[in-house]
C-alpha cells in the first residue's frame, strides 16, 4: 500500500501510542511511519495449560540433549575405532564416527531447538520501540539498561519455570563433557609402538616389486632396491600402518667405500639396509645417486650419506636414517638380525 492510499485520518494520528501509532507525513518526510502492529497474544499468554505444554516440550528437548551427550560418551568408550557399518545411501562408514556425529549433532540441535521454542512460546514477545542514543551511555541510560535486564529476566520466567531452568542447566552442564571426551582422541599414548617395527630376527627381505625374497646376488653394486619384511601382505587391514615403518632401501656399495665401521659390520658384503622413511616428516625416499652414495628426499630435499651410517649432509632432517642389521640365512636369503636399533621416521617427544 502506498502512502497515498493511507486514509487521511491515519496520517493525522500523532505518535503517542506504542502500538499502531504513526507519524504525520510532510514534505520533509513524505512517507508515513506505520508504527508497530497491534500486539497479538499467544495461546501460551492466555492459557496456562498451553504454557505448561510448551514448558514440558522445552524440558523434553533439553533432556534429550542430555541423553544424547551421555550416548556420545558411551559410543566413544564402547565402539571399536576400526568397526565399519553400512548406512544407506552413504555406504560403508566408520561406526564410531557415525555414532559420534549423530549423538553430538542431536545434543546440539536439542539445546538450540529448546532455546528457540522457549523464546517463541514462553518468553515475553511484546514489541518495544526505543530511540537511538549516543554511543556513550549516560548514567540514567545505564540504570535503564539494568532495569530492562531485570525486567527481561523476570519476563523470561526462568525463576518461575523451574523445570525448564533445571533441564537447561543440566543440558548445558553435560554438553561440554563431549569436548572433554574428544581429548581422548589425542591418545592413547603410543608407549613404545613408535620405537618398534615388524622387523625381527630371521625376517626375510622381500623385494617390493617382485614380492620374492632377496638373495645377495639380486642386489647389484650401485643399484637401489625397495624391500619389506616377509609375511607382510598388502591386503592386510594394517598393511599401510606397518609399511610406513617397515619399508627399506637396499643398496650395495663396495665395502672399501663404506666410511663407517658399524655400517660395514651391519651389512653383508657391502649390502646395506636403511629405513626408507625420511627422518624429517616421514616422506618416502627414492632418489639415489650411486656415485656419491647419497639419497635425496623429494619432499624437502634432505640428503643422507648411505656410505656413512645414513648421516644427514643437507636439509631439515634432524637425524640419520636408521640402519637395519642384516645377514644371510641358511637358505641363502637376506634376512634381518633384529629390529631397528632406533625409531624410524620423524622425531617424536619420547625419542631419546
Amino acid at each position: 500500500m502506498s502512502s497515498q492510499e493511507i486514509p487521511e485520518e491515519n496520517l493525522s494520528i500523532e505518535q503517542g501510542d506504542a502500538h499502531g501509532a504513526v507519524k504525520v507525513a510532510d514534505e520533509k518526510n513524505p512517507f508515513a511511519d506505520p508504527g508497530l502492529p497491534p500486539h497479538e497474544h499467544r495461546i501460551q499468554d492466555i492459557d496456562e495449560r498451553a504454557a505448561k505444554r510448551s514448558e514440558r516440550t522445552v524440558a523434553l528437548l533439553f533432556t534429550v540433549s542430555m541423553l544424547a551427550t551421555v550416548a556420545f560418551i558411551a559410543a566413544y568408550l564402547v565402539i571399536d575405532v576400526d568397526r565399519a557399518i553400512y548406512v544407506w545411501p552413504i555406504g560403508h562408514i566408520s561406526a564410531l564416527n557415525f555414532a559420534l556425529g549423530m549423538t553430538l549433532g542431536l545434543s546440539l540441535f536439542c539445546i538450540g531447538a529448546g532455546a528457540v521454542h522457549w523464546a517463541r512460546t514462553l518468553m515475553s514477545d511484546v514489541e518495544i520501540a526505543d530511540e537511538r542514543h549516543a554511543i556513550e551511555a549516560a548514567p540514567e541510560v545505564k540504570a535503564k539498561v539494568m532495569a530492562d535486564f531485570r525486567d527481561g529476566a523476570k519476563e523470561s520466567a526462568l525463576g518461575r519455570r523451574k523445570l525448564i531452568r533445571n533441564t537447561m542447566f543440566g543440558a548445558l552442564a553435560l554438553f561440554p563433557l563431549s569436548g572433554v571426551m574428544l581429548l581422548g582422541g589425542l591418545g592413547p599414548a603410543p608407549g613404545t609402538k613408535l620405537r618398534h617395527t615388524t622387523w625381527a630376527k630371521g625376517k626375510k627381505l622381500v623385494n617390493m616389486n617382485t614380492m620374492e625374497p632377496l638373495r645377495p646376488a639380486d642386489v647389484a653394486v650401485g643399484s637401489l632396491t625397495f624391500a619389506m619384511p616377509d609375511g607382510l601382505d598388502e591386503h592386510d587391514h594394517d598393511f599401510q600402518k606397518n609399511i610406513a615403518k617397515d619399508a627399506l632401501m637396499i643398496v650395495r656399495i663396495q665395502p672399501d667405500d663404506i666410511k663407517d665401521k658399524t655400517s660395514l659390520e651391519w651389512s653383508h658384503e657391502g649390502i646395506l639396509a636403511y629405513s626408507k622413511i625420511c627422518t624429517h616428516v616421514g616422506c618416502p625416499i627414492s632418489l639415489y645417486e650411486q656415485q656419491t652414495h647419497h639419497v635425496l628426499c623429494p619432499c624437502h630435499q634432505s640428503t643422507f650419506d648411505l656410505a656413512d651410517r645414513g648421516r644427514v649432509i643437507f636439509g631439515p632432517a634432524g637425524h640419520a636414517l636408521p640402519q637395519l642389521r642384516i645377514t644371510v640365512g641358511e637358505d641363502g636369503y637376506l634376512e634381518a638380525v633384529s629390529d631397528f636399533e632406533e625409531p624410524v621416521g620423524p622425531a617424536f617427544w619420547e625419542r631419546g
